[in-house]
This record gives C-alpha cells, sequence and structure tokens, in this order.
C-alpha cells in the first residue's frame, strides 16, 4: 500500500506478529474469535505494550473486518499510513 512492503508473519522479539511494514515500524494484527476471550485479550494487551516498548506502532484489526469491510480496513490503514508520513 502506498508503495510500502508489508512482511507477513514477521518475528520481532519474542512475537510472530501478521504483518510488518520496517520503514513505518508498523505492526498490523488480525484478531480471530477467540482475541474476545479475557485470556487472549490479556496476552493481547502485554504483547501491544511490548511491541510499543521497541518503538513500533500497531494496529488492530477484526477478522471480521478484512471478510465483510475490506474497504473501512483499506481507508483506515491508507489514513495511518498518512498520519506516520506527516510525523517524519
Amino acid at each position: 500500500m502506498k508503495g510500502y512492503q508489508f512482511n507477513r508473519q514477521k518475528p520481532l522479539g519474542n512475537y510472530i506478529v501478521d504483518f510488518y511494514c520496517k520503514p513505518l515500524k508498523l505492526v498490523i494484527e488480525i484478531d480471530g474469535g477467540s482475541h474476545h476471550f479475557e485470556e487472549v485479550m490479556v496476552k493481547d494487551a502485554k504483547r501491544q505494550t511490548v511491541l510499543e516498548e521497541m518503538g513500533l506502532h500497531l494496529l488492530r484489526f477484526t477478522e471480521m473486518d478484512v471478510r465483510r469491510n475490506m474497504i473501512h480496513l483499506l481507508t483506515s490503514l491508507e489514513t495511518h499510513i498518512e498520519n506516520l508520513e506527516n510525523e517524519t
């Protein structure tokens, strides 16, 4: 998107993220149905904190967004990328 390449299933620290764009330091996570359980939500919050402490930006989308609302997902991603570009 916007000329940036995203790597899939990228190891970062002790985690493997769904998508990663190195130039933007942007991580995209796609959360499935299991991410609604409290135990998983606690792990996700810890994971997000660790990734953010590494200087990474994290975006989360649901699997349902991918399946049913791709236009919104892509628009949100494009806006986020533009915001990151404007930070530099």
